[in-house]
Formats: structure tokens, C-alpha cells, sequence
């Protein structure tokens, strides 16, 4: 049986890239710089309006895992797909890109393969607009225990809490870690997704989890604050490791009441896809092999620079060769 180094647990969705203006945005109805849930036709509508479509596996801790991967780690990742076009699709990438994809896609399922339609503005900011379909349907069967019992690390995506069954799904993975002697963290998704689960998120994080990785907004939300400082001590008073990214201001990571902050280069993007998610896989790879957390950081902030340069949430380069060149492995 298969011992992992890193496991995550999501949403698998098709990312589906366009260009858009702001002009095209306010003609489509599409709100700048957030991610929306659509339903089923809006999804549709919106993907015939896309002019130049460039399809990829996507979901946020999805695209952390295959970042992890691209590094050299083994990983897995548990989530949901139809038996159709998009779903093979995903399922195929993902192991052509190293990663374990352990759920075989679900046959005759009435609801199709999950996608987000992201148009990226000439200012490199993206818009995203997901229909769930399938992969909010996750639930425990879905969570194969030899799997998450011997995972080293699982990251768990926030999204998913939109469904009892998927809180459910992640208690008994993040369960199954812990007594195979793994540590546990959650990604907090986005300050709605917060918004929308407080309660729970405070008590998953006090109760269930050994890191937590948010950006500033996310942070903020879990105790309603405006002031990042006062946040982060909150929840690391809740949480063994708090790591917070906070755009061109760099990154803080709370270890018990020790706050390490890390600087960033300032850089225009291309597109911002899947900044926070390979931010997230440079800093899982730090903990999987050892390093302390100022290490961890500089190697997210490294993996998050270079997915920033170019179109699409995950690598182009050879990421392994820029933590060299940083004197970071």
C-alpha cells in the first residue's frame, strides 16, 4: 500500500482560461476579481461567450497538490467526477502530472464534471465563475482510508464545507490522518466561504487542525477584524501554525505566539491564477521535508512568483531548479 507524503481533499474542477476587458465583463454580467457560483445554464452561457479557451485541471487544492507534485513529493488527490468528456480529461491530467488521482470517475451521474469559466483581465486579475456540478457532492465514500491514514500531510479545501457531507468527508479523513500520525491543515478558500461557515471553520481549526493557510482577507473574516495583526494572534491562540499571504506585503506565518514575516518582491502580473495555490504548494513541500517555517515561506513565495509570470494556475518552469537557484534546496 502507497505511503504519501502530501493528500488533498476538493474540488476537481476544469479550469476553463479566456481573456476578457472590462468591457466584455459589464457586457457578460461578470464581477471583476471574485469567484461566483454559477448554476448549471449560466455555466453554459458563459462558456460559449469564451473566445480563446485554454482548458486545465483545476480546484484550488487540486492545483496545490500538482504543484507539491511538480517538486518531487508523492501525492494523492481524493475528489469527484462524472464518467464524461471533461471528467477523463481531469482524472488523465492529473496523473500525467504525477499526482495520484484516486477516485475513478462516477458513472451515469446526473450532474456533469465540475468547471470555472476564468476570464483574466489585461491587469492580470482574474474573475472566476464555477458550477460545482459533481465534486460538491463529495462525501465519505469518496475517502478512501488507507488512503488518508497514511497520508504525512493533508490539506483540505475550504469550498467544500458548503455540504454537510463534505464536512463530514473532511472529520473523518482529517481523523484518519491523525491517527496514522499525520498532520492535518485546512486552505481557507475565500472570505465568503469563511463568511459562510465561521462557526465551523473556528471549531475545525481549534479541534481538528495542525496548520491553517489563508490570505489576509480570509484571516480578517474568521473573527470579523480589520486588523490582520489582531487576527493572527486570534487564531494562532487556535491553531499550532497560522500562514497568512498578504499580496505585495509579503507573508506572516504565527508559530504559537513567534510571528515570522517574510518579504516579497513586488512583480506585475500576468495572471494571478493560483497564486495563493502554489504559494501553498512551495510551503507544504517546505514542511513535508523539514525545513523551519521561514523556509517554508521563501519557498511559497518562489512557487507563487513564478505562476504569477504566465497564464494558468500551475507551473510552467521547473520550480525545483528556482528553490536551487534560491539557495532554498
Amino acid at each position: 500500500m502507497k505511503t504519501y507524503q502530501l493528500v488533498g481533499i476538493g474540488n476537481a474542477v476544469v479550469d476553463v482560461i479566456s481573456h476578457g476587458d472590462d468591457a466584455f465583463l459589464a457586457e457578460n454580467g461578470i464581477e471583476k476579481g471574485i469567484m461566483q457560483l454559477v448554476d448549471r445554464d449560466r455555466s453554459e452561457a458563459l462558456f460559449a461567450a469564451m473566445r480563446d479557451r485554454v482548458q486545465a485541471p483545476g480546484g484550488s487544492v487540486a492545483n496545490t497538490i500538482a504543484g507539491a507534485g511538480a517538486l518531487g513529493l508523492q501525492t494523492a488527490f481524493i475528489g469527484r467526477v462524472a464518467d464524461d468528456e471533461l471528467g477523463h480529461f481531469y482524472a488523465d491530467a492529473m496523473n500525467e502530472d504525477g499526482v495520484d488521482f484516486v477516485n475513478p470517475p462516477v458513472p451515469n451521474g446526473e450532474l456533469p464534471t465540475s468547471r470555472s469559466m476564468i476570464f483574466v483581465s489585461p491587469d492580470g486579475e482574474r474573475s472566476m465563475n464555477t458550477y460545482l456540478g459533481i465534486s460538491a457532492e463529495l462525501s465519505s465514500q469518496d475517502v478512501p482510508s488507507d488512503v488518508a491514514g497514511r497520508a504525512g500531510i493533508m490539506f483540505l479545501e475550504g469550498y467544500l464545507f458548503d455540504k454537510d457531507k463534505g464536512k463530514a468527508a473532511f472529520l473523518e479523513a482529517a481523523r484518519d490522518c491523525r491517527k496514522g500520525g499525520g498532520r492535518v491543515g485546512i486552505s481557507l478558500s475565500d472570505p465568503f466561504c469563511v463568511d459562510r461557515h465561521r462557526t465551523d471553520f473556528l471549531s475545525l481549526i481549534e479541534h481538528e487542525m495542525d496548520f491553517v493557510i489563508g490570505n489576509e482577507e480570509e484571516i480578517q473574516s474568521l473573527f470579523q477584524s480589520d486588523h490582520i495583526d489582531d487576527a493572527l494572534v486570534l487564531t494562532a491562540a487556535l491553531c499550532p501554525l497560522v500562514v497568512c499571504t498578504r499580496s505585495g506585503e509579503g507573508v506572516s506565518v504565527m508559530e504559537g505566539t513567534v510571528r515570522t514575516d517574510v518579504p516579497v518582491q513586488r512583480i506585475d502580473p500576468v495572471d494571478t491564477t493560483g497564486a495563493g495555490d502554489q504559494f501553498a504548494a512551495g510551503f507544504l513541500f517546505g514542511m513535508a521535508t523539514g525545513r523551519d517555517v521561514e523556509t517554508c515561506a521563501r519557498m511559497g513565495v518562489v512557487c507563487a512568483h513564478e505562476v504569477i509570470g504566465h497564464v494558468g494556475p500551475r507551473p510552467d518552469a521547473n520550480v525545483l531548479e528556482l528553490l536551487r537557484a534560491e539557495g532554498l534546496v
